[in-house]
């Protein structure tokens, strides 16, 4: 699946400033990847990783997708070149990402919805799935939220490390899904105007959810 030559992208696990560090497949052996000296896309400059640094990385494969996986530093070793050896978790343990497509994660996290024109009173509600371009909202009885309305959102995302994502977003109402069967109905967000680390957090906050739904043998969307 990744091979010898290929081109990884490198985030910090918690990547608040938005780094991404580019480096090459060098050598590939059984749970080790052993790749040349990152460089740091926005400077330009090698990156020094020490040893045990938690690394997202993604590559694009032959069939044009996206592979996301969870890598650490396990040290160096030099030959030719330098490089740092990381650890892989093989076929099985990749995530798969359609490219131009975020991933949808059923989930149900806290949202304070509130309206820019006084369109209707805020509310507290949470998601039914959310993913790093848009969210599905369970909506309150008699809501007056209208396809086409511009709202803000305020989405609370808790990460694995135990901390919590604040995002303040504004969201474009795509449709309304009526509820089945008694269930409530349904506001399909986009989420607009979205900054590069909002996105960054919302990309691992779904990778993670994806990551926990296969630990435990669900679906993931």
């Amino acid at each position: 699946m990744l091979n010898i030559g290929e081109t990884v992208t490198l985030e910090p696990i918690n990547n608040v400033d938005g780094e991404k560090y580019r480096c090459r497949v060098v050598e590939k052996k059984g749970d080790k990847l052993y790749i040349d000296y990152p460089i740091n896309e926005q400077t330009g400059r090698t990156v020094f990783l020490i040893d045990g640094t938690q690394l997202r990385a993604s590559f694009v494969g032959k069939d044009n997708t996206v592979y996301l996986f969870e890598t650490a530093v396990l040290g160096r070793y030099k030959q030719t070149i330098p490089m740092i050896i990381l650890t892989y978790p093989g076929k099985d343990g990749l995530v798969r990402i359609q490219r131009r497509q975020y991933v949808r994660i059923d989930t149900a996290i806290d949202v304070a919805v509130h309206p820019i024109n006084k369109e209707f009173n805020p509310f507290v509600t949470v998601t039914s799935d959310i993913s790093a371009g848009g969210a599905l909202l369970i909506l309150p009885n008699n809501s007056k939220v209208k396809p086409g309305l511009h709202i803000h959102t305020w989405f609370v995302l808790p990460l694995l490390s135990g901390e919590y994502g604040y995002l303040k977003l504004t969201s474009k109402v795509i449709r309304i899904v009526p509820g089945e069967n008694g269930e409530r109905d349904k506001a399909s967000l986009e989420l607009i105007e979205v900054k590069e680390n909002e996105r960054q957090l919302l990309i691992k906050f779904c990778f993670e959810r994806q990551l926990l739904s296969r630990k435990k043998g669900l679906p993931s969307s």
